[in-house]
């Protein structure tokens, strides 16, 4: 049976250019544990995500990369919500592939007051299923983590206004849901 070059080239061609925007596995779900990460916040401090279990909610928000219109809506919204989000009992905690000197200063700009996580070589970001394709930043990607550290619930088609309100209305939910069964 003879190969059509032109077949073969467009076998190639979306290998090369569609593939690594499929999702061939099913990914994270609810219900899964977190996987376990450790990465330094805004101040070059050590931060490790089992250090949560037991202690409440975990809010992990993933975003493209600070300082941009869309990064600062989601950071300040969630800076304005806080309060309404840790009377829940949870913490929230901002992710993305800046640097610590970059998330120092998108944290120190925009006077935030949860911690921002720097994952400049990509591994939690990668562990969460969160890299876009082809580059080497994260989605806007919203998980929200029991005080089990199991996934609760995951947004991945976040509205950066919209996100933080949406996350204590989640948390709300998923308490009285805990509390009726």
């Amino acid at each position: 049976m003879a190969i059509n070059p032109a077949s073969f080239q467009c076998a190639f061609v979306f290998s090369l250019v569609l593939m690594p925007f499929m999702s061939f596995a099913d990914g994270l779900k609810v219900g899964d544990s977190a996987p376990a990460f450790s990465a330094d916040n805004q101040n070059g401090e050590r931060f490790d995500l089992n250090s949560r279990k037991g202690a409440g909610w975990t809010v992990l928000f993933f975003y493209p990369k600070a300082g941009t219109p869309g990064c600062t809506k989601e950071a300040c919204a969630f800076r304005d919500s806080i309060e309404k989000i840790r009377a829940l009992g949870a913490e929230v905690y901002g992710i993305s592939s800046d640097s610590i000197e970059g998330q120092k200063s998108f944290h120190t700009k925009h006077h935030l007051t949860f911690d921002l996580l720097a994952d400049p070589d990509l591994e939690v970001i990668n562990k969460f299923e969160a890299k876009m394709p082809v580059i080497s930043i994260a989605k806007r990607w919203t998980f929200i983590l029991d005080p089990d550290l199991k996934i609760r619930s995951i947004e991945k088609d976040v509205d950066p206004m919209l996100d933080a309100g949406r996350v204590a209305q989640t948390i709300r939910e998923l308490q009285s849901t805990a509390h009726s069964s």
